[in-house]
């Protein structure tokens, strides 16, 4: 018996109710067949009223589901590498309030920073439990009894050693996991594309007529990291600033100067672009 089976036979052995965390991109196949065939009522867009509202129809779901033998979940466990998501278990606790727990935590950050925490992806669950303490555990899991996700190229599984409802510290622990620079790389192209396609779906089409969109994006992300623009704001200025030129990319007279530190860089840029838009001595 494999240790998601294992799990699983737990789960039921402790009259537990199923839950499934999924990533709906890229599973469109096995997204339909659940929400088909559980139905509206076993599941919740876990964005929805949270300040992510505009991706809620793309984002991750949490599924109450009657049995893990359904073909789409049994081919999801059969593919763990294409990182889904994960399943956990809870005792018998209304999906909203479960939901809720999770749409207090994926939004981190105040106005204008903002920024989305991937919880549904088994990565960052992964590395999260990696790097929590015991007893920051519970904060982090609230109403769930399990969980069961795959990282490190294996199945893990984590009790919560007190389910129930645990207020959002001030200070989540969660949020300062080491994050690896490859992995930051692919977190920050992720939800970059899911922002850019749910925000900017015309200015992207028209993109992508003439350019392969991941290759585009993540070349302003490499761009990013090299010119050490990694707050959100300086993010989010080089790619939509980048869908208004021409050719889509940032003008020579963007790269660093000699001597100039990434503030002063961006601040440099950011005053030039306003300029060109008319906007400085308005």
């Amino acid at each position: 018996m494999s240790p998601v089976e294992q799990w699983l036979h737990a789960q039921i052995r402790a009259g537990c109710d199923l839950y499934l965390m999924l990533d709906t991109d890229g599973q469109s196949e096995e997204h339909a067949a659940l929400t088909r065939d559980f139905g509206t009522e076993q599941f919740r867009a876990v964005y929805t009223g949270t300040a992510a509202e505009s991706l809620a129809a793309t984002g991750p779901l949490l599924l109450q589901v009657d049995t893990a033998q359904h073909p789409a979940i049994q081919t999801l466990l059969a593919t763990p590498e294409r990182n889904w998501g994960w399943l956990a278990s809870a005792g018998h606790v209304e999906l909203d309030v479960l939901a809720a727990h999770w749409r207090e935590r994926v939004i981190t950050g105040e106005r204008p920073d903002l920024a989305v925490y991937r919880v549904h992806d088994n990565r960052v669950l992964g590395r999260a439990l990696a790097h929590l303490q015991p007893e920051h555990h519970a904060a982090f899991l609230g109403p769930f009894h399990s969980l069961c996700y795959w990282h490190a190229e294996r199945w893990n599984s984590i009790d919560n050693p007190d389910p129930g409802h645990h207020p959002l510290p001030i200070d989540p622990p969660w949020l300062h996991t080491p994050i690896p620079e490859l992995i930051y790389a692919n977190v920050l192209f992720d939800n970059t594309r899911r922002y850019m396609v749910g925000e900017h779906t015309e200015a992207m089409a028209r993109l992508a007529e003439q350019l392969d969109v991941d290759e585009w994006l993540w070349g302003l992300i490499q761009l990013t990291h090299l010119w050490g623009w990694q707050q959100p704001q300086q993010v989010h200025f080089l790619l939509t600033r980048c869908l208004q030129l021409p050719g889509y990319r940032p003008a020579k007279s963007w790269l660093p100067k000699p001597g100039e530190d990434p503030a002063m860089h961006f601040e440099r840029v950011f005053q030039e672009a306003l300029y060109w838009q008319g906007e400085v001595g308005r």
